[in-house]
């Protein structure tokens, strides 16, 4: 069986989690999009792993990992991702394939990055500063982008990179006043890069395809989370590239129809980290006491997250869009200990009450949630492992959100680590 996981909300969802659990019975894992702009959480044994660039089914036996085509490779983090997980014996260089064809962030596009969110101000977008976007219109635009393959042929790499980075260099000093970058610093750490990654290198499009044609199961994981996508998303606030599974195809070069179940994740309430309209997002104790219990801080920035009840209307438009077939629902345990818990179920945008997301962000930002409040609890539910040992109130919390995105939850977490989870 070939299944895609998708992030539903703002990003931050437990995918990580749910592909580490979903590996178990794959032979394969691909990340298909986004770059080390994202962050995956998987905890094993009390020992933490974050992962930027590999796969979450990194963290397997005997899994191969593919970093497909759509994805923006910073070489100095997945180089420093490898040899992690070697330091904690995890050996993934025998298992692992970068696609030749995916675009390479360098230092300039980092430079860029920060730069420019710092010259934006209070009209930020609030990146990672990971040199994301400026890499991906690096790819729109063609004249100045370098792809892994071009680490094959050092003479060929070292006169495009000099020429772009004579570009970059006056791009950057006029617009920000940057001092130069040297291309041959640059050019030494690229030789680096070529030592350590050519011989992961492959077209990985035609590896899928020959995998899934032998019967080989095939598990794609999505990054960020549908309301972040280049398109569908809450645009400009938003990444740069289709993190829903509508980029799965273009990102990975397998077509939808290859794929036998979508699975959508989501938290039991809603985050977000940098700015942008969050209709459900709570400015007081109750979101404060949401962050701690959850650890709402940023993988990647270490940012603390903006946290809000659950807004379905937000989550049923990324189930839409996405063609969902069933749902993870993640944190759950974080919810514990509050009288009451509200979901979003409808907004009220002037006198119109609205129950699909709204694609304009003008009206998104004037949208007012409405909710329907339930009992919550008190009991630990950590390590309940079937849903029947949930408390009652916790069993109608995730019947009522069941109901309301029309598609089965199936997958409940009540914890971070690895076993902490309730299968339906």
């Amino acid at each position: 069986m070939n299944r895609c996981v998708v992030g539903l909300q703002w990003g931050d969802e437990g995918k990580g989690k749910v592909v580490d659990i979903l590996a178990g019975d794959s032979d394969i894992v691909v990340r298909y999009s986004g770059g080390a702009n994202a962050g995956h959480t998987v905890v094993i044994d009390k020992v933490r792993f974050a992962l930027h660039l590999l796969p979450s089914g990194a963290l397997r036996d005997g899994i191969t990992c593919v970093i497909a085509n759509a994805v923006v490779v910073d070489p100095e983090v997945l180089i420093s991702e490898i040899d992690g997980l070697a330091n904690k014996g995890i050996d993934v260089t025998g298992r692992l394939l970068v696609s030749e064809n995916a675009h390479m962030v360098m230092d300039y596009h980092r430079l860029e990055d920060r730069l420019r969110e710092e010259a934006l101000g209070q009209h930020k977008i609030g990146t990672t500063a990971r040199g994301i976007g400026p890499c991906y219109a690096d790819k729109a635009g063609r004249t100045y982008a370098l792809r892994m393959s071009d680490l094959r042929d050092l003479d060929n790499l070292s006169d495009k990179l000099r020429f772009i980075v004579q570009f970059k260099n006056k791009v950057l000093s006029a617009a920000y006043g940057a001092e130069p970058l040297d291309p041959d610093a640059i050019l030494q750490k690229c030789r680096y890069y070529s030592q350590r990654l050519v011989g992961l290198l492959a077209d990985t499009t035609e590896f899928l395809h020959r995998s899934i044609a032998a019967g080989k199961s095939v598990l794609f994981e999505g990054a960020q989370g549908s309301l972040l996508d280049l398109d569908h998303g809450t645009f400009p606030f938003v990444t740069s590239s289709n993190c829903s599974l509508l980029g799965m195809p273009a990102g990975s070069g397998v077509p939808a129809k290859l794929v036998d179940l979508n699975i959508g994740v989501c938290k039991a309430y809603t985050t977000r980290v940098g700015a942008g309209p969050f209709p459900t997002e709570l400015a007081d104790d109750i979101g404060e006491y949401i962050r701690q219990r959850g650890h709402e801080y940023g993988t990647t920035t270490g940012r603390p997250r903006r946290c809000g009840w659950f807004d379905a209307v937000a989550a049923l438009y990324s189930v839409t869009i996405n063609g969902i077939d069933q749902v993870a629902m993640m944190h759950l345990d974080t919810l514990t200990g509050l009288d009451q818990i509200k979901v979003c179920q409808a907004y009220k945008i002037g006198p119109e009450i609205v129950k699909f997301f709204p694609s304009n962000i003008d009206r998104l930002r004037s949208a007012e949630p409405l909710y329907q409040t339930l009992p919550g609890w008190h009991e630990d539910i950590t390590k309940a492992r079937n849903f029947e040992q949930l408390p009652d109130n916790a069993q109608r919390y995730v019947e009522y959100i069941e109901g309301l995105l029309g598609r089965p939850i199936r997958m409940i977490g009540v914890g971070p680590s690895r076993e902490q989870v309730i299968l339906r």
